[in-house]
């Protein structure tokens, strides 16, 4: 009888220490997932910005195919000065140049990315085809997408030449509406 009793006592001790974790156990597994969260958040991070940047630069070239397009069929050989402008439908449709996405207002956010477009109006221009008035499209133009992310070093610009240029520092405010900017390299030919 004395020997059921110790094979029952063991039984219950072996249950007892199979049906949970021991407080060493769980900091090694907490340890591990520090370790992996440790080399897998930078990565994410980055490749977090490296998605940003990308759709920054998709939105540029939009943005240079809208302006072609609004100046060629549209503008009479002038571009838009504003992205809400180039967004506007000619009398008769219903669909501008770009989709609201970027055309929503003039300084849009995007994926990260505050993108905007500046044309300088020309005295001379004509009305263009979606009424923006007399004298308001330009013979160039820029547009610009800078990081919302102060971590994010990735700065871009492109002009009538139809180049995105990419910075560490804000390319906007310099960048002309034609030619090289001061700084910056291009990234597309």
């Amino acid at each position: 009888m004395s020997s059921a009793k110790g094979t029952a006592g063991e039984y219950a001790l072996k249950l007892r220490s199979a049906s949970g974790f021991a407080l060493i156990d769980l900091l090694f597994v907490v340890g591990i997932i520090g370790v992996i969260s440790g080399i897998a958040i930078p990565r994410l991070m980055a490749a977090k910005g490296a998605a940003q940047s990308t759709s920054a630069v998709a939105s540029l070239r939009a943005i240079s195919s809208a302006e072609v397009a609004f100046a060629i069929t549209c503008g009479n050989g002038f571009y838009a000065p504003s992205l809400t402008k180039l967004a506007k439908p000619p009398t008769g449709t219903t669909d501008g140049f770009i989709k609201d996405d970027l055309g929503a207002a003039d300084t849009m956010v995007k994926s990260g990315y505050q993108v905007k477009l500046f044309s300088t109006p020309y005295a001379g221009a004509p009305d263009t085809c979606n009424a923006l008035g007399v004298g308001l499209t330009g013979l160039a133009y820029k547009a610009g997408a800078d990081p919302m992310d102060p971590a994010n070093p990735r700065f871009f610009s492109i002009n009538a030449n139809s180049v995105i240029w990419e910075d560490t520092a804000s390319l906007f405010a310099g960048m002309p509406e034609a030619g090289d900017p001061p700084s910056g390299s291009p990234i597309q030919h």
